[in-house]
């Protein structure tokens, strides 16, 4: 892992991302304006992408929407309501991957991603609310 010269805007991105759950650059960049007034946005991403590079924080892309951050490098997977957006951790205790006999592996696997989506509790009452 490369060692990274100290910023003040990036260890206030590394607080932002610590105080929030999976947030994304925008949601970023909104609050470290409010100490640092004349950082830009490409400011923003281009800390949030060498912090992912180093590995401090994780960048999470999904098919749909923009990318999310997250400081927690331990292996978990995600959950993403389709009704708010809002990302959620999951822990899985046990995701083995096992292949059908014969498979054989076009290379080394190095990470895996998992993400479910679905709909969060506090849409499910929301929507049931509406319903009754």
């Amino acid at each position: 892992m490369r060692k990274i010269k100290y910023s003040r805007q990036r260890e206030a991105i590394k607080e932002i991302l610590s105080a929030s759950s999976h947030p994304t650059a925008d949601e970023i960049y909104v609050k470290v304006r409010e100490e640092f007034p004349s950082v830009s946005l490409g400011t923003v991403y281009r800390n949030l992408n060498l912090l992912s590079e180093c590995g401090e924080i994780q960048k999470l892309t999904f098919p749909e929407g923009p990318d999310h951050f997250d400081c927690d490098v331990s292996r978990h997977y995600h959950f993403i309501c389709q009704h708010c957006g809002r990302v959620y951790d999951l822990r899985i205790n046990d995701l083995s991957l096992s292949f059908e006999e014969g498979t054989e592996l076009p290379g080394r696997i190095e990470s895996e991603a998992l993400t479910c989506y679905g709909t969060c509790n506090a849409c499910m009452e929301k929507l049931e609310s509406r319903a009754s």
